[in-house]
């Protein structure tokens, strides 16, 4: 049946013509915004996934932030107890150079005064962000400082902050406050034995937490009266302290180890992550771009489809010439 009233064929072809508009708003909007999933109608399940990994991506970025911050405070600390390390060996050369009979000690004494000022000046500059720890000016004991390491998310969707963790304790070389806090202000009991067997006790420390304070006679210092049996204690009390030492710089550049390794951990999982979320919402270009073309030449034939429904309606005055 031909009617004027009702052009099946038009409207046949007009929804066809819409379907395809459609599809090429879709398909455009995928080219220019770069997304398959933009937002949570294209794909609720891929889009709440997406971003969230999004989230946590932005977490790690600050967590990568505070693992530099975290390397810079280690490799400061480090660095200063290196360095006190290399005094503190060079001190005891001097007191060994001391038990040679018929040396000048006053004037090794001398000598051991300068690198005991360059201990100060090592403890006093390991300063990095107006943390120091190598030198206790709080008032209080050295505490543990924390350093965020990494974020996680369970199986179950919580979160959770490690954190790595360092005793100052370990590595305070000087405390003004608490000598016994400090490595190098705190006292140390040695035991000499002399040639007859007889032991004997010594205390010794090698910084005077304060220099104002009257001279000690336990502090590390060379008289011409010295004996050599006080240096033998002043040699074992100083190899005491590079025990100390060497101990709490190992645990420092074990920690300090543990934090590039983080780093390049963290950096490497963020790109997987960016890799899983783009799977899982970006738009392949060349799949859309072919599609973006078959569109258009669909959208073409739709137009021309139209045109010839609607032509077919004037052909009825053909019927009435």
């Amino acid at each position: 049946m031909t009617s004027i009233m009702t052009n099946a064929a038009a409207m046949s072809a007009l929804k066809t013509l819409r379907d395809i508009n459609s599809k090429m708003d879709e398909t455009q909007q995928r080219v220019s915004s770069g997304y398959r999933v933009e937002t949570a109608a294209d794909n609720a399940a891929y889009w709440s996934i997406a971003t969230t990994m999004r989230s946590d991506n932005k977490a790690l970025s600050t967590v990568q932030d505070a693992l530099g911050l975290g390397a810079a405070k280690t490799d400061v600390a480090y660095t200063g107890l290196q360095s006190a390390v290399n005094v503190i060996s060079e001190i005891k050369a001097k007191l060994v150079a001391a038990r040679e009979p018929g040396v000048d000690k006053l004037k090794i004494n001398k000598e051991l005064g300068e690198l005991k000022n360059q201990l100060t000046s090592i403890a006093e500059s390991a300063s990095f962000s107006g943390e120091n720890w190598l030198y206790n000016t709080t008032g209080a004991a050295p505490t543990v400082v924390e350093m965020v390491g990494s974020f996680n998310r369970s199986s179950d969707g919580s979160v959770a902050v490690e954190t790595l963790q360092f005793d100052t304790g370990t590595s305070t070389l000087i405390d003004p406050d608490d000598p016994d806090q400090g490595i190098l202000t705190r006292t140390y009991t040695v035991t000499v034995t002399d040639d007859a067997g007889l032991s004997t006790d010594y205390d010794y420390f090698l910084l005077n937490a304060d220099p104002t304070a009257p001279p000690d006679p336990n502090e590390i210092v060379l008289e011409t009266a010295t004996t050599s049996q006080e240096i033998d204690g002043m040699i074992s009390a100083v190899e005491e302290m590079l025990k100390t030492l060497t101990n709490s710089a190992a645990t420092l550049g074990s920690i300090n180890t543990r934090i590039d390794m983080q780093e390049d951990f963290v950096a490497t999982l963020m790109d997987v992550i960016d890799k899983g979320i783009g799977r899982l919402v970006d738009a392949d270009m060349n799949e859309e771009s072919t599609r973006l073309k078959a569109l258009q030449t669909q959208q073409q034939l739709g137009i021309q489809a139209l045109s010839i429904a609607n032509s077919n309606a004037e052909n009825i005055l053909q019927l009435f010439k």
